[in-house]
């Protein structure tokens, strides 16, 4: 009797055709156990994504750990005979802690590793691989591909010092090019350096377009061969019939101590965040084969059965951007802003309870939410797009593109106390605030010891009443502040409201809202 796949969970069927896919193509399963020693991942914690790990000791007094990573372990103790090329594939639970419950989850991977003489063939195959295997879930489907090499020889050849690198990393991953302009600034690079940076954004599309306009980028050697192996690569795909379903995108970037080579990231239509994440990682190989080289990709099941089970149809009709609107005073703002640009409502949704309106024809639509909840609904793809005040979006966190800088709802985050304060280095200031993890932050980046009072509002009250020292709030013109006898001691961050993205919606809908925000930035810059 045949087993009808059908009746299985999207997660189990895929596992089981993945499974079948990279046996055939000569593949071993590798195979760990729910522990690993703690020292493994204690050793090369910068090759992990968080050094939180859950440990426990054993019966014989040994430090263990619930594994965080598979790559660790199979770069480790893969048995690879020297000048060949070990092929892995893994279906393992990993345990890491989750920003949204603030504890740890338990999550499945599947994916595939190749360490050792890892050539531009075996790299064609990983690559050709995570595209098959995204392929097998049944839905529309985006891998993008860089290469570390491109940015961080761009870093070089701009003269961008180490300290800086990592916040332009994070600027170039987030598309965010306003701040990544002002932090180049900041870090005194040229302007020509600092424009070239910025310019990383736009090279997005087919590999032949990417590659020629990224040449003229090309400022030293490591730049060269980043895009000499990308243009082998993309014709290695091509050679083998796959031509669709796939784009280069230099701006696609992630840890420098981890990548040094191609880097991977795929999305499912359905699916609010990448479920496939991949790339070169030479440097790990090397701690345990010097000379050794990596490349594999991981595939999260657990988002596989958040899809429905019915095949994805095809919309009828235009496409329809989901905008989650603020509701309130800048929530008017951004509606005028958007129906200037051709985005209105033949419905006005101040007339109305209604709470989503919208105008099909210019294919737009509004959810009129909390102001705090903007960067949720964005984040977790209940919304395409957003506009949100960036003390909302640093505070949450929130996993998102951010595409522009408004100017709307100008104001900046303060450190504010009473006009007499004296700062007692000896003990742990006390800061009253809603803003908590944007408190923590700016403390912890000047290495100083605060106890945070939570409070929800008239943050004012807490110095005057003696429950703080200070407070870490948003000032916009200081009234409040002088009317009760405190005054800004430090502003540390502007604020203003941001267009902002989410991640998997900006493949699937790239020219809707490439469309949008190119009218959204001529009406702001002019």
């Amino acid at each position: 009797m045949e087993l009808d796949l059908n009746v299985l969970r999207p997660q189990e069927r895929v596992s089981l055709q993945l499974r079948l896919l990279y046996e055939r193509e000569g593949f071993r399963k590798y195979h760990m156990g729910r522990f690993e020693e703690y020292g493994l991942y204690q050793e090369n914690r910068r090759f992990l994504s968080s050094e939180q790990v859950i440990t426990f000791t054993d019966l014989d007094g040994r430090l263990l750990a619930l594994k965080p990573d598979v790559t660790l372990s199979i770069a480790k103790n893969a048995q690879v005979e020297p000048g060949r090329c070990g092929r892995y594939y893994y279906q393992e639970n990993v345990y890491r802690p989750s920003q949204e419950s603030h504890t740890f989850r338990e999550i499945s991977q599947m994916g595939l590793e190749c360490i050792g003489a890892v050539d531009a063939a075996a790299a064609a195959q990983v690559v050709s691989l995570a595209l098959r295997s995204l392929a097998l879930t049944g839905r529309d489907f985006v891998l993008e591909i860089s290469h570390m090499g491109f940015v961080t020889g761009l870093f070089d050849a701009v003269g961008a010092a180490e300290a800086v690198r990592p916040r332009l990393l994070t600027c170039i991953r987030d598309k965010n090019v306003h701040e990544l302009r002002k932090t180049a600034e900041a870090a005194g690079l040229s302007r020509q350096g600092t424009d070239a940076l910025c310019r990383l954004g736009t090279l997005t599309g087919s590999w032949r377009e990417v590659l020629s306009g990224a040449e003229v980028l090309a400022l030293n050697a490591a730049m060269g061969a980043a895009l000499e192996e990308l243009g082998k690569l993309c014709q290695a795909l091509e050679d083998r019939g796959q031509t669709d379903h796939w784009k280069i995108d230099l701006s696609l970037v992630n840890d420098m101590e981890y990548y040094n080579g191609l880097v991977l990231q795929g999305y499912l239509a359905g699916l609010p965040r990448a479920v496939l994440r991949g790339g070169q990682y030479d440097p790990l190989a090397e701690q345990f084969r010097p000379g050794a080289r990596a490349i594999g990709f991981a595939l999260y099941l657990d988002e596989l059965d958040r899809l429905s089970d019915a095949p994805a149809e095809e919309q009828a009709g235009p496409v329809m951007l989901n905008v989650a609107l603020p509701k309130g005073r800048l929530g008017d703002k951004v509606y005028d802003l958007l129906a200037g640009v051709g985005y209105g409502c033949p419905e006005n949704y101040a007339d109305t309870r209604k709470l989503v309106v919208e105008n099909p024809k210019a294919g737009i639509r509004y959810f009129l939410v909390k102001p705090s909840d903007v960067a949720i609904y964005v984040e977790h793809g209940a919304a395409d797009i957003g506009i949100v005040g960036k003390d909302i979006l640093a505070e949450s966190g929130a996993d998102v593109y951010e595409l522009l800088d408004t100017g709307l709802g100008k104001c900046r985050m303060c450190v504010a106390g009473p006009k007499d304060f004296q700062e007692d280095q000896s003990r742990a200031l006390r800061v009253a605030t809603k803003f908590v993890n944007i408190a923590k932050r700016y403390y912890a980046a000047q290495g100083r010891d605060i106890d945070i009072i939570q409070l929800n509002g008239s943050i004012e009250l807490a110095p005057i009443l003696g429950l703080s020292d200070v407070i870490v709030d948003i000032v916009e013109t200081g009234t409040t502040l002088r009317e009760n006898d405190l005054k800004v001691l430090t502003e540390f961050m502007p604020i203003s409201a941001r267009f902002i993205a989410n991640r998997a919606s900006y493949q699937f809908k790239h020219r809707q809202i490439e469309t949008l925000l190119k009218k959204l930035t001529e009406v702001t810059e002019s």
